[in-house]
């Protein structure tokens, strides 16, 4: 085969994938059209107790860290503002317009070290379970985060204390058998991947 034979070969390989991807893409996009992002603004006179800046590194199914979740300005990794309020946790993604998740929707917050490809050292990401409707009933996904100008312990423990905080009002609704007000211990990862640490 000649060297512009071999070419043509490649580009075409490429341009399948390609092609594939865009479709296994679109149909998850399908599968998942039924979750819709948060977005809101931070309610007025919500009392701001953290504010980091880091990176989103994807939403997945609740309790399955490898199946993404095609949702909506939540479907690609972004730099992420995140700002922890006595009302709930606000998400400004690059591009997108900003995420209101209130404490009534919020499941629970802990640690993990794992996320689709995202491998760092024990507890480095921020697991932020939430419901994707109002009701005690909806479907809980989990956003993960990675904090860069701060600790991932010290922000999930913040949005821990404003969950025990909300817990304490008349109208607070919690999910049978979850504990929404507090921080569980990081998430363990199978001994065959490696942590990398890097946040490329």
């Amino acid at each position: 085969m000649t060297r512009e034979g071999a070419l043509l070969v490649m580009i075409a390989v490429a341009v399948v994938l390609l092609a594939l991807g865009a479709i296994a893409w679109r149909r998850r996009t399908r599968r998942d059209a039924a979750f819709e992002a948060p977005v809101g603004e931070i309610p007025a006179g919500a009392e701001v107790r953290a504010a980091q800046s880091g990176l989103y590194v994807a939403t997945t199914r609740h309790g399955e860290p490898l199946e993404r979740l095609a949702i909506r300005g939540l479907g690609f990794r972004s730099r992420v503002d995140v700002t922890v309020t006595d009302r709930g946790v606000a998400l400004d993604l690059t591009g997108q317009p900003r995420l209101f998740l209130t404490v009534e929707r919020i499941a629970s917050v802990d640690q993990a070290q794992v996320a689709i490809d995202r491998v760092v050292e024990p507890g480095g990401l921020v697991r932020l379970s939430w419901r994707t409707g109002d009701a005690p009933e909806a479907t809980v996904v989990d956003s993960y985060l990675r904090p860069q100008d701060g600790s991932a312990r010290a922000l999930a423990d913040t949005i821990a204390a404003t969950l025990r905080a909300g817990d304490r009002q008349p109208d607070r609704r919690s999910e049978a058998g979850s504990d929404p007000a507090g921080t569980s211990a990081p998430t363990d990862t199978p001994a065959s991947i490696t942590p990398t640490g890097t946040d490329a």
